[in-house]
């Protein structure tokens, strides 16, 4: 074999093999092949998605990052804790990677887990510019497994990231494979009367809304570790092994359903942090989410991981299997579930609403017991040790969806659906003490003009939300719109509001359901400027996205409250 080509297939493999130290990482133009199409996409080390870096807790990594393309970039990653000059979101801690510069990042590796990396300049994310980190901890995991795989899923689309914020600007409804036909109509009047349909549709149409509203940007082919459906990335076993899988939801815009037919999971991380092991037989990935789970495949069979849109209109699959070729059975999509009058109860722009199109007369052929009315879930009320749901027996299944709503999980064999509530921290990482005050975050948007922000301020009209350092504040999230948004906070931890005092889990991403009100605290311990923003990347584009100024601290130069910059990156 010719000696430089030899060399060429090593340089390649290298990042999948090294151990801290130092990295190198090219930002390339790439060839994006989804099996359904082949499109020119953004990657790293020549590929979609980049390579798998692992770093070992408590080392100092270094890694040059040398921009191959002809417009800046930026690679920010997501969930370290870092230096806030190493968060890499331009405008905010740094101002870019200009083409053909390299720029090194130098940060301390303080935790583990299963994270991600990913460009934060433009929709280079959604074009394939994402990476998986796995770090090694110090001492010995607290569960035991045989091998691990990465599962890295997004959702590619065969239009530019570009190109699909044009058209949603253009008409919100625009990658809406799902919406309600006429023959929708005459089937469900035939169950509820046509009064009460043609009424519901009316009400619907006021609020320029659509029951299937569920997912912006459809139309998309789930990939897994980079493979399509049908190519099916496919991870080898030997029977009688326990398999970690750690899932990253790198999409920019889908939810996904996970489940292995045939095999329970156990989960023991999410979002890096290790929980209390919960046995599921699915659970839900929120965007920018990552979940640990465990499976003890005891026999030499096939088994499919099927990753179900939330939305049902798509999926990635892969193969868990013995010997490389063997397959399972892949699920058919179950059917798209639809927006309730729950979902709507904290709906946005009341103002474009008749209400006298809502009376009671016109409601009356309405499944009430749908509605949520306009109670929203106020997760404050969660007593510490123990949820108190009190002697209301219609309580709804999940805590985190509005009661009635139309996007509560369950799990396709009517077992176990993973609930945030589940989660609670193994090692809990601070002591349980009181918010120092509250911070209210209305989270809004016109679903119609397809712009979305945060108590009615875009990013670029928002001043700073500033933070003492040494504080702990308790954020609270009020979703009034209709979509379901995974809040981001850079170089902090949130911790979840689930009711277990101390135990409430460390995560990096909030997801906040439609019509809900949840929780979360940050213990204010890294100064700087940092990035908080909805991860779905088109609402973070359109504006539902602050910057965080931690003012004191060890440097207290870095925070002067002040608006350093225009751009914060898209998610």
């Amino acid at each position: 074999m010719n000696k430089g080509f030899l060399i060429a297939i090593l340089a390649g493999l290298m990042p999948l093999q090294v151990l801290a130290g130092e990295y190198d990482i090219s930002v390339d133009r790439v060839q994006i092949d989804t099996g359904d199409f082949v499109k020119e996409g953004i990657g790293y080390n020549g590929a979609s998605p980049g390579p798998v870096l692992r770093f070992k807790e408590g080392e100092k990594v270094t890694i040059n990052v040398t921009n191959n393309l002809d417009e800046m970039t930026s690679i920010h990653w997501h969930g370290l804790i870092l230096p806030f000059e190493q968060d890499g979101v331009p405008g905010i801690s740094f101002p870019g990677i200009k083409p053909g510069e390299t720029f090194t990042y130098k940060f301390p590796i303080v935790q583990n887990g299963t994270y991600w990396f990913h460009s934060h300049s433009g929709f280079q994310e959604p074009n394939g510019a994402y990476g998986a980190i796995v770090i090694e901890p110090e001492g010995r995991e607290p569960f035991r497994y045989d091998r691990e795989y990465v599962v890295q899923l997004t959702d590619k689309h065969p239009h530019s990231g570009d190109r699909i914020m044009r058209n949603l600007k253009m008409s919100a409804d625009y990658y809406n494979r799902q919406q309600q036909t006429v023959g929708d109509f005459f089937s469900e009047s035939a169950e509820k009367g046509f009064m009460a349909t043609l009424m519901d549709r009316m009400m619907w149409g006021d609020m320029r809304m659509m029951k299937a509203d569920i997912e912006d940007v459809q139309g998309f082919t789930g990939l897994m570790n980079g493979k399509g459906p049908e190519q099916n990335w496919t991870g080898l076993f030997k029977p009688g092994e326990r398999v970690r899988l750690r899932f990253i939801n790198s999409s920019a815009m889908t939810y996904f359903d996970i489940r292995i037919p045939g095999l329970e999971m156990t989960v023991v991380q999410a979002d890096g942090n290790n929980v209390q092991p919960v046995n599921v037989d699915e659970f839900r990935i929120g965007v920018a989410e990552t979940y640990d789970v465990i499976v003890h495949i005891k026999d030499e069979e096939a088994y499919t991981i099927f990753a179900e849109s939330m939305g049902r209109s798509g999926y990635a699959r892969g193969t868990l299997a013995p010997e490389e070729g063997m397959t399972a059975e892949v699920p058919e999509l179950r059917e798209a579930p639809l927006l309730t009058m729950a979902d709507m109860a904290g709906h946005m722009d009341h103002g474009d609403m008749k209400h006298d199109d809502m009376n009671g007369d016109n409601m009356a052929g309405m499944d009430h017991s749908d509605m949520g009315g306009n109670d929203e879930m106020d997760h404050s009320a969660m007593g510490h040790g123990s949820m108190d749901h009190g002697d209301d027996a219609s309580l709804p299944e999940d805590p985190f969806y509005a009661k009635g709503s139309g996007l509560v999980p369950t799990a396709s064999n009517g077992g176990k659906f993973l609930s945030y509530s589940d989660l609670k921290a193994q090692k809990p990482l601070y002591e349980d003490r009181e918010p120092t005050r509250e911070i209210e975050l209305r989270l809004t948007g016109n679903m119609e003009r397809y712009e979305w922000s945060i108590n009615g301020i875009k990013y670029e009209d928002a001043d700073p939300i500033v933070l003492q350092y040494g504080e702990r504040v308790r954020f609270k999230f009020v979703n009034e719109t209709m979509m379901t948004h995974p809040m981001h906070l850079h170089g902090m931890w949130s911790i979840l509001e689930v009711g277990e005092g101390k135990w409430n889990p460390l995560k990096h991403v909030i997801s906040v359901a439609p019509a809900t009100t949840v929780y979360m605290e940050t213990e204010v311990d890294a100064p700087g400027e940092w990035a908080f923003h909805c991860h779905l990347s088109y609402h973070a584009a359109s504006g539902m996205f602050r910057k965080i100024v931690v003012e004191g601290g060890p440097d207290s130069t870095v925070a002067e409250g002040k608006q350093s910059g225009k751009q914060g990156g898209e998610s």
